[in-house]
């Protein structure tokens, strides 16, 4: 935990600001174990999510996919991604819905559960050549689980870490999910790494199925932590009131439109990157460039691991500044460096794409995400809050990072093998993103508790 979580009491040393001193402490045990879970659970589900990414864009194409041009073969591997994309916001509404109504703490243990075993099952998937058509649709089946898991997933962990904190910490507490996302990733991508040394016939025989397996131990060890937290102190606050309890799905969609709308095209910025540069641009540099595939993943790992930096720092000062300003640095830097970021992926150095990716990763995509958490929760009550937030958070990733992948792939066979068309929908993105947040009101200083927002 942060040691800048002081309180009030404590005497100032070390030159720090009286503001520091008036915040209130997340450093108490019941808020480490809440922020643990919300870490946890998101690492966990993210690392079962993005491992099937990455594997789709390495491996499933050869493995599920036979027998087809090989464009062809990487097109259909992106198809299955997006597949799991699409059926994260029914998760997010499902969970949402049940969130709203019964509360945060089962939904989320179901959720962590069902992506388990899901992970694990892909792991010990026979191959087309074993088994014919049924492993591809198998694959697919698994992969909706997987959007239906993490669509419940996140707005739950968010939640159960926002709504424990202090108003003058929200934002930071919110955005230990949205770390988690990015340690997951590191993981999922360390774990492909390590394997991908292995010779090419063993590593697609069945080296890349040992970090889905492992899945279940992660998911066993994430259990435990999470069986300890406390339910949500503002949905027991609502637990009695019936006359609340209408179909949350349906309040959201007719009385907070707009807020569903806006948030998801803020959001899609921040998921744009990540479906182009952690996913398309690894098959690209890998495929259509030559660089080395492990090389690449360990590049990924670490760009990863730059996010969940960029997010603690960017979600800290949206509790200060607002979420708005934050993001907007964010948006204004995607919007600017999307024509650079391509023009160093088409040179093909493996130090050109690193830079791309830890821009992208770092101040990109780390400066949106850290206060998103936060910003969606703000949107929406109480009553309503995990479908909402959970709405806008999946679909900005359904229409972010689902289906870019594909877009970009047919984007440069427009072009003729040039990336400035991925560029210009990279950019275009991130301008109706800037739009848009400058039409929704701050939400720093919201009374969560209000029924009426």
């Amino acid at each position: 935990m942060s040691n800048d979580t002081t309180t009030a009491s404590t005497p100032a040393k070390h030159g720090r600001s009286s503001d520091d001193l008036k915040v209130p402490s997340l450093n108490t045990p019941e808020m480490r174990r809440i922020l643990a879970s919300s870490f946890l659970g998101s690492a966990i589900e993210f690392y079962d999510f993005i491992l099937y990414a990455t594997a789709a864009a390495l491996v499933f194409n050869t493995v599920f996919f036979v027998n087809l041009d090989p464009a062809v073969g990487i097109f259909a591997s992106f198809a299955t991604l997006a597949v799991g994309y699409l059926a994260r916001p029914l998760g997010g509404i499902i969970f949402g819905h049940f969130g709203d109504r019964l509360g945060r703490k089962g939904v989320l243990i179901t959720s962590m559960m069902l992506m388990g075993v899901a992970t694990t099952l892909i792991g010990l998937l026979p191959t087309t050549a074993q088994i014919g058509m049924a492993a591809p649709l198998a694959l697919i089946v698994l992969r909706i689980i997987q959007g239906l898991a993490v669509g419940g997933e996140w707005g739950g962990a968010m939640l159960m870490a926002l709504e424990h904190a202090p108003k003058e910490r929200r934002g930071f507490a919110a955005s230990f999910a949205n770390m988690g996302g990015p340690a997951g990733a590191v993981l999922a991508t360390l774990a492909v790494s390590a394997v991908s040394v292995l010779p090419d016939e063993q590593f697609l025989a069945w080296g890349w199925r040992l970090p889905f397996v492992i899945s279940i131990v992660l998911v066993g060890i994430g259990l435990i932590v999470r069986l300890k937290v406390a339910e949500s102190p503002l949905f027991l606050a609502l637990e009695n009131k019936a006359d609340e309890k209408k179909i949350p799905i349906l309040e959201v969609l007719t009385k907070y439109p707009k807020n569903v709308v806006m948030g998801t095209l803020v959001g899609m910025s921040s998921y744009t990157v990540q479906g182009l540069m952690t996913v398309w641009a690894i098959s690209y540099v890998v495929d259509e460039v030559g660089l080395d595939r492990t090389a690449v993943l360990n590049v990924k790992a670490i760009g990863a691991a730059l996010t969940v930096v960029a997010i603690w720092f960017a979600a800290r000062h949206s509790d200060k500044l607002g979420r708005r300003p934050v993001m907007l640095i964010g948006i204004a830097a995607g919007a600017l460096l999307a024509f650079p970021i391509m023009w160093m992926l088409e040179l093909g150095t493996l130090w050109l794409f690193a830079i791309g990716l830890f821009l992208a990763n770092g101040v990109i995509q780390g400066t949106i995400f850290g206060p998103f958490g936060a910003f969606t929760a703000e949107l929406f009550p109480t009553r309503v809050r995990y479908t909402g937030a959970s709405l806008v958070y999946q679909l900005s990733s359904t229409l972010g990072a689902g289906f870019t992948p594909m877009i970009a792939s047919g984007l440069v066979l427009a072009a003729g093998g040039e990336l400035w068309m991925v560029a210009a929908v990279w950019a275009g993105a991130f301008v109706l993103a800037g739009l848009c947040i400058l039409r929704i009101k701050e939400g720093k200083n919201q009374d969560l508790t209000a029924e009426n927002m």
